[in-house]
């Protein structure tokens, strides 16, 4: 449980890192924040995995960690928007749900790699090594994939969209009321989405792992391959889009998790395949909202409000229903209503498809 709390905490700052990196990116550009928030997360992994232990340092290791956890959370909030924002902006219209899928290719695809270490590290080594140094490797390495990315995002060139923006003489800024109740509707339509993505891929393994008696290493493979079977639809449900349109699909999503929830809970236990099974028809059903995510909400708003709209929209939503949702999952399992874990995301889920409803269609807008 304070495992996921802390997990928790690093979402909870996400709004004001959205807030404050939004407000900066919708100013200086998209391509500075990509680079500050990707510093950001590099030292944030290094300081995690370079730090004295409790027994070195007592209380002020857990301090240190959780400053770094909200550290992350702070840059995250700024480079989840902006990068859904950037790869909207410099899409083609008739083909911006399609290349807003790798978005999500790239969350699923980082999850999987996550999970694939975290596997191997409890696989080759002993539980004791895991706990006395094994556990620093997945932070060592992120913060070293963190600086390949970062120069990776040295070379980018800005959004025409931003830059034509900003160039533009005389722009009115957007009606208040518009943004306002855009905002609201985004937070809404991500709620069920985030919850059950975070479920689904960060909570029923370990759901499997202590309450169902399934080895952790069986566990971790598991939630890897059913993470690579969600990822690999990811495209086709963004071209899906660019053809019928953002709407039908959220509403597809909405209905589909609302009537699958509790039968694929249900399905896991003990065995290995119940969990890959389970996993990956949720996983590929969180995969429609998911592909569509970065259009969706880049269309909902004008250029010069749409990273800090964006960031705090959807960071107020992920910190709320997406961060939480592991540990209230398991808070539920620990008082003995596991069964309220399934009706809460399937009650997210429907405020998705109330908050589709009444959104317009955006495919094409921008």
């Amino acid at each position: 449980m304070s495992t996921l709390a802390v997990f928790a905490v690093g979402f909870l700052m996400r709004p004001l890192g959205g807030i404050v990196f939004g407000r900066i990116a919708d100013r200086r550009g998209r391509k500075f924040v990509l680079v500050t928030t990707m510093l950001m997360m590099a030292a944030g992994s290094l300081v995690i995995g370079l730090m004295p232990t409790y027994a070195s340092i007592g209380a002020w290791a857990s301090f240190i960690r959780l400053l770094a956890r909200m550290a992350q959370g702070f840059a995250h909030g700024g480079e989840s928007a902006t990068a859904n924002t950037y790869v909207a902006e410099i899409a083609p219209s008739e083909s911006r749900g399609l290349w807003g899928s790798i978005v999500f290719v790239v969350i699923f695809g980082g999850s999987a790699l996550a999970y694939s270490v975290g596997g191997a590290v409890t696989s080759v080594l002993s539980d004791s090594a895991v706990a006395q140094w094994g556990w620093r490797i997945p932070f060592l390495l992120g913060a070293f994939l963190a600086l390949a990315a970062l120069y990776l995002r040295r070379s980018t060139d800005e959004s025409e969209v931003f830059s034509d923006e900003r160039s533009s003489d005389g722009t009115q800024p957007p009606p208040r009321g518009q943004v306002v109740r855009a905002v609201l509707l985004v937070v809404a339509m991500t709620s069920g989405i985030t919850a059950a993505h975070y479920t689904w891929t960060s909570y029923v393994s370990t759901y499997a792992i202590t309450r169902m008696g399934m080895d952790a290493g069986v566990a971790y493979w598991c939630s890897v391959a059913a993470q690579c079977i969600a990822l690999t639809t990811l495209p086709l449900w963004g071209r899906v889009s660019d053809r019928v349109g953002r709407r039908p699909m959220m509403l597809l999503f909405a209905v589909l998790m609302i009537a699958l929830q509790i039968p694929l809970t249900g399905l896991i236990a003990s065995p290995g395949w119940t969990l890959l099974v389970a996993s990956s028809v949720a996983l590929v059903v969180v995969a429609i909202p998911g592909a569509l995510l970065s259009a969706t909400m880049s269309e909902s708003f004008p250029t010069r409000v749409r990273t800090q709209a964006i960031g705090f929209a959807y960071s107020v939503s992920v910190a709320v229903f997406g961060g939480t949702a592991p540990y209230l999952n398991q808070l539920f399992v620990e008082f003995g209503v596991a069964r309220f874990s399934s009706l809460y995301i399937m009650l997210l889920c429907s405020f998705t498809g109330i908050a589709c409803y009444l959104m317009r269609e955006t495919r094409g807008s921008i």
